[in-house]
This record gives C-alpha cells, sequence and structure tokens, in this order.
C-alpha cells in the first residue's frame, strides 16, 4: 500500500481529529473532525506550526520519545499522538489530536483543591510581651491574633492557635498564587501594629505545598518554619517539594536579651567534648578573622576539657596572615590540612563546624562524610542547602559575628582567667570585622561579649595591628572607591580596578565605605580573585535587603551584609545586580 493512499484510510476512517504532515510540516490530509480543533475550512496544505504554534522538529521528536505535547485550541484542549507512517527517517507523520478538556479541567480543580499547610509562630514573642507596657499587655496579643485570623479568612482557610505565638493554618491551593502575588502581606500587616515597644511585631512563616500526602505536606511547613527561623523571621517560606520560596526579610533580625540558651548550648558542647577523643575544627574555605577567631576559642574551651583538638586549614588570605603566623608561632594550636584530618578522623570522631552551615562552603566537605558528629555555630541566616543531622546547631542570626556566640559560650565554662590574651584578641577582631568597627549589626550582647574578652586582656591597639594593611591594597581600595559608580534609589556600585589574593576583603571594604557617602542607601563591590573568580561584596543601610539579592549568585549573608562568589565577570555581576533592583541611571 501507498503512503498516499495510507494517509488517505487515516484521514477517512480514524474517529478522532487527525491529520498527516509531511517532514516539511506542510498538511497532506486530515479528516472531518479536524474542525473539532481548528475553525478554519480546510487545512490541507496549510503549515502546521502556523496552525499549532509547534516547530515540525518538535512533532518528529515527540514521534520519537513517545511524549504527547498540549495543544489549546477552540476552547478545548487536546493531546497530540504522533507517529511515522513509515520506518523512514523523513516519513510522513501521523497526528490525532485526543480530546482531554474534561480530563484537564478535572486535574486542575484536583491541583486548585488540594491543602496546602503554613506553620506561623510570632517572633521573639516572649520579649515582646515583657517590653510591651502593662496597659497593652493583653491588647497587643489579642491585635496580632486578630490579624492573623482576618488574613486566614481571606483564604477561606482553617486556623488553630496551638500556643501563645503559634498557629497552624490549612487552605487550599488555589489561594497560594494570591499569596505569593501579595508577597505574604500579612508580614507587613503585624508589622504596623502599634506594640509601645523599640522594635515591631514580626511573622515567621512556613508553607508547604505539593506533597504526596497531608503528612509530607505538614513536614515541607515544618523544613520551611526551620528556615525562616534560621534566617532571622520576619519573612515566609514557601517549600513545594525541592523548590523553596522566600518572602519578606525586611527587618533587622531581633537581639534576644535572654542568654540562657547560651549556657545551655555551652553545657551541651562541654559534654559532647568530654566523650570524644579526637575533635575537629573546621570553618569554611579561606576562613577570614571571625571565622579563625571562634575557631581559637573553641580550641580554649577543648583545652580545659583535657582535649587536644585539631583546627582544619589548608589556606588563607592575606587578611589573616598576622594574626595566623602569631597562633603558628606560639605551638599552642594543631594546624593540619584537609587530607592529614581525613587520614585521623574517624566516625566517632567529633567535628565542629564555625561561621558556616553549607556543605558546599566547609573546609573539607568529606569531613561530613566521615564524622558522625558534627556541632554548628553560626550566625549567618540559613539557608536551604544545611549541613544534615547535627547533633548540636547553634544558629542565632541575630548575633553580629560567630565570635560573639563563641565568647558568649565561654563566659559560661571557663574561669575567669582561662582565655589567654591572644585568644581574646583575636575573638574581638572577628567581631571588629563583622561588625565595620562595631557600627553594624551590633547589639547590647555584642557590647556585653567585647567588654567580657577586654577584661579578659584584648588589647584594642593589638587587634588594630592585625588590620594593617600594605600599601597596594591601600591603592587599589583607593582607586575603586573612586571608580564608584552612583545609581537613582540610593544604589552605588564599583568594580575593583586589580586583580588582589586579598580581592574579598577589598571588595568588602570598600563596600562599607560607599555606605558612609550621604544618601547611598546600598552599595554593591565586585573584584576576581586569584582563582579567577568573581568576588561580590554587598552592604545596605536596611532599607535593602542584600542577602536576598546575593542568594540570587547563590551567596548569602545578612539583610544588611552579604556576599557571594561567581564565575562570571564583574562588569556582568554588577549588571545582573542592577536588573534585579529594576535601578537606572
Amino acid at each position: 500500500m501507498t503512503s498516499m493512499k495510507l494517509e488517505n484510510l487515516i484521514a477517512s476512517y480514524v474517529p478522532m481529529p487527525v491529520c498527516v504532515i509531511n517532514s516539511s510540516g506542510k498538511v497532506l490530509s486530515a479528516n472531518d473532525k479536524i474542525g473539532e480543533v481548528f475553525l478554519y475550512e480546510g487545512i490541507v496544505d496549510s503549515d502546521i506550526f502556523a496552525l499549532t504554534g509547534i516547530k515540525v522538529s518538535e512533532f518528529y521528536a515527540a514521534a520519537q520519545e513517545g511524549s504527547h505535547p498540549m495543544l489549546k485550541r477552540n476552547d478545548r484542549i487536546f493531546r497530540l499522538i504522533c507517529q511515522k507512517v513509515t520506518p523512514d527517517e523523513n516519513s510522513d507523520l501521523t497526528i490525532l489530536f485526543g480530546d482531554v478538556t474534561n480530563l484537564e479541567e478535572l486535574k486542575d480543580k484536583y491541583n486548585k483543591e488540594k491543602i496546602c499547610i503554613a506553620k506561623i509562630q510570632i517572633d521573639n514573642y516572649d520579649e515582646l510581651i515583657a517590653n510591651t507596657p502593662v496597659d497593652s499587655k493583653i491588647s497587643v496579643p489579642n491585635e496580632i491574633d486578630r490579624t492573623v485570623r482576618k488574613w486566614a479568612e481571606r483564604i477561606n482557610a482553617s486556623i488553630n492557635k496551638m500556643k501563645d505565638d503559634a498557629y497552624v493554618v490549612a487552605f487550599e491551593q488555589q489561594y497560594l498564587d494570591k499569596l505569593i502575588a501579595s508577597k505574604f502581606e500579612l508580614l507587613d500587616e503585624v508589622r504596623h501594629i502599634e506594640t509601645g515597644t523599640d522594635f515591631p511585631v514580626s511573622l515567621s512563616i512556613g508553607v508547604g505545598a505539593g506533597g504526596k500526602n497531608p503528612v509530607q505536606t505538614e513536614d515541607y511547613a515544618d523544613a520551611a518554619l526551620d528556615l525562616a527561623l534560621g534566617r532571622g523571621g520576619d519573612q515566609a517560606v514557601l517549600k513545594r517539594n525541592i523548590k523553596v520560596e522566600y518572602f519578606g526579610g525586611k527587618l533587622q533580625t531581633v537581639e534576644k536579651r535572654n542568654k540562657g540558651k547560651s549556657r545551655i548550648v555551652g553545657h551541651a558542647l562541654r559534654q559532647l567534648i568530654d566523650q570524644s577523643k579526637k575533635i575537629f575544627i573546621m570553618g569554611h574555605v579561606n576562613p577570614d578573622m571571625d571565622c579563625f577567631g571562634a575557631s581559637l576559642g573553641i580550641m580554649r574551651l577543648c583545652a580545659i576539657c583535657d582535649r587536644e583538638p585539631y583546627i582544619v586549614i589548608d589556606n588563607y588570605k592575606e587578611a589573616l596572615h598576622t594574626v595566623f603566623k602569631q597562633a603558628k608561632d606560639s605551638d599552642n594550636y594543631k594546624f593540619i590540612s584537609s587530607e592529614k584530618a581525613k587520614a585521623l578522623a574517624d566516625k566517632d570522631s567529633l567535628l565542629l563546624v564555625l561561621d558556616t552551615h553549607r556543605p558546599s562552603m566547609v573546609q573539607c566537605p568529606e569531613l561530613l562524610r566521615i564524622c558522625e558528629r558534627v556541632v554548628i555555630i553560626d550566625h549567618h541566616r540559613r539557608v536551604e542547602d544545611f549541613i544534615e543531622n547535627p547533633v548540636l546547631a547553634y544558629m542565632e542570626s541575630y548575633a553580629s559575628s560567630t565570635s560573639e556566640l563563641v565568647a558568649e559560650i565561654l563566659q559560661y565554662m571557663i574561669s575567669k582567667k582561662a582565655l589567654n590574651k591572644f585568644e581574646a584578641e583575636a575573638l574581638l577582631a572577628g567581631m571588629t570585622v563583622d561588625t565595620n568597627g562595631f557600627t553594624v549589626k551590633t547589639g547590647v550582647r555584642t557590647f556585653e561579649a567585647a567588654a567580657w574578652l577586654r577584661r579578659q586582656g584584648a588589647d584594642p591597639t593589638e587587634v588594630s595591628r592585625f588590620f594593617q594593611e600594605d600599601r597596594e591594597s591601600f591603592m587599589i581600595k583607593t582607586k575603586t572607591l573612586a571608580n564608584a559608580q552612583f545609581f537613582e534609589g540610593g544604589i552605588t556600585t564599583s568594580i575593583c580596578c586589580k586583580q588582589h589574593p586579598d580581592e574579598q576583603v577589598i571588595c568588602a571594604q570598600v563596600a562599607d565605605q560607599l555606605l558612609t557617602i550621604k544618601g547611598v542607601k546600598a552599595s554593591f563591590v565586585a573584584g576576581i580573585n586569584n582563582e579567577g573568580r568573581t568576588v561580590i561584596s554587598a552592604r545596605s543601610l536596611g532599607e535593602v535587603n542584600v542577602q536576598v539579592i546575593m542568594e540570587n549568585f547563590n551567596g548569602g549573608g545578612h539583610l544588611t551584609t552579604a556576599a557571594a562568589q561567581v564565575d562570571i565577570s564583574p562588569e556582568e555581576v554588577i549588571s545582573r545586580i542592577l536588573e534585579i533592583m529594576e535601578v537606572q541611571q
């Protein structure tokens, strides 16, 4: 039977819309039912792409792979079945149009009615109530409750108050797009509630959607809430399967006045140290002053427990040279490479990860797989890429630095003068770097920790010696400042004029200095490091959440301080940042 006769038979006897096309996309024949798909009179000799918007190559690929493109035409939805007429490569193609309108509408209805679960927690509820004036201690919680319930009514949700500061909300998935479009307006609504305190009300919201069953959806909500809390609160996190989206995060994290958690973590950490024969301390790749100072502080805690830990470090930036050389020359600390650490470690070893919680950023990722007991101490806002199943995680995004957290732990764990002068100075230097000289992200507890380190013998003059820079770095920094560009909305950017081993430090310092210019609200500085990667430092005064912007480059940090490293040019980085900010010169 010839190909033409076969095509005519197909067009005549198949009881559903069907047409036959050639390899050029020309319609060779079609049956009468094709009018259910297209409203045109006679489609023979027409171009299939003009009719459907689907390329000829896609039809042939569907025939090869057994896939089924979908087509919406004439208020109907069709599932296309593509088959070659003969085995030849350039064979004509038969396209059958299966009407699946009812099925798709049913699927759409099913998806719209699927249950989403939201877990809502009032941030720092105890501090809020404790600081609320007496005459408002009842009215403020009532106003928060009323606002949350009115929001739930707008999406036809059921709501249950589990505790004074926690709610569980269930709603249909059809309202999810509305919540996303409004960027979870509930966050803004509670922020405007008058409390009479020096900080506003804020919420952490974790939303789970798309689970196979209600149990999995609730697990998604719990994971999303953990992320929202770990990132400092005042935000909503939506988790749909493996996709995570963030909304809000406009406020600085409110400092927790109660130090009870530091004491609890300190005791738990000391027990873990006492139970361990081998202990490894590890920070992030190319450790900075905060990471290094915290490592020396934890080392002192181990020494008090009669343990000699290993500090894992492969390389470091020039900015750390002075303090690292002093530590190494003292012979009081055991520094080892990643390779040696992998050879010494076993499953019973204790691994302390400082100043990061991302597996991809640690000095030696293999140690995470070798050691079954991992402790995390970090001050960064939590991201999805999190070290799995730590035995202890102390993550407080309100803290200025990891050195601050370690200093607080040490206050409860050691005697009055167990910390030596150099270690106290290293911790103070770590706090100084991450607060830009105690000008950003500092709270009462930050200064209390600094005062305690001063009593331990830390000399601010010696600390300043750690930060002395060479002449070349100074000249590069000056030129980079001079090359800054200023945009509407208080945004300024600059590109480092020369490659340097301490590129990240130079970019950070320039970004800090740009914030001192009147009218500047956020600064972004990029440059190329010795490995050929582009490093980005982002700073703001609080109106712009630079952490969210840096997450577009797989980076992170805090609302006012963030960074990232990428493999594209500095010019392209700055261009993309301006696009994200929608800033025009």
